[in-house]
């Protein structure tokens, strides 16, 4: 027999996985500072900035998990997940990019597929839908440039350990880039059938 699958309430908020998201968000200006701190005077946080940036990666895995194993799904937890996702990997392009670890070309395709899901949630708005839950690409494509990001900042040095950091970081970097904006474009496909479905049955 099928297993029922459990209903989500929309109302919870302090959650477990909710409050590991939180967490993260908390996190996202903690780590900019940190990487941001020797620009400015400061001493060189990089190990701790990796520090908070693995922990993020953890509390990403963590709490889409136990929402599902623990039937905590919430419309919060939906927004906070990839809100979430979203400041880390902005937060990180401007920290990188600020210390010239980052080319500002790459910087510039990954700003430029952030821009094109801002239109798909307002056309999604506009025509009354929420946005889409984050499909499985997009959460490869964001693995992928979270491990890419702490490898080029832990290659941002001297000695073996630094060169094999930027390759492997750049290797990360190059498929998750590729599979951000390949999420980006699926992401736009299903807001076309949306839109389409909703003008056929309006």
């Amino acid at each position: 027999m099928e297993a029922q699958e459990s209903p989500v309430r929309a109302d919870r908020v302090f959650t477990i996985p909710n409050i590991l998201s939180m967490a993260r968000l908390v996190g996202v200006p903690l780590f900019l500072w940190l990487i941001l701190w020797p620009e400015f005077g400061g001493p060189n946080c990089d190990g701790w900035a990796l520090l908070v940036l693995a922990l993020s990666g953890v509390s990403d895995y963590l709490d889409g998990k136990l929402a599902r194993r623990w039937n905590q799904v919430s419309d919060l937890g939906r927004i906070l997940d990839p809100a979430a996702d979203r400041l880390y990997i902005l937060s990180t392009l401007v920290g990188l990019t600020w210390r010239d670890i980052l080319p500002l070309w790459l910087t510039g395709i990954l700003l430029a597929r952030e821009a094109l899901l801002l239109v798909m949630v307002w056309v999604l708005d506009r025509h009354g839908f929420a946005p889409p839950q984050v499909n499985f690409l997009g959460k490869a494509a964001t693995f992928n440039l979270m491990y890419a990001f702490p490898l080029l900042l832990l290659s941002d040095g001297s000695g073996w350990l630094a060169s094999l950091a930027a390759i492997f970081g750049w290797a990360f970097a190059g498929w998750g880039t590729a599979l951000y904006w390949w999420a980006g474009v699926l992401y736009v496909v299903q807001v076309r059938r949306l839109v389409r479905a909703s003008a056929a049955t309006g």
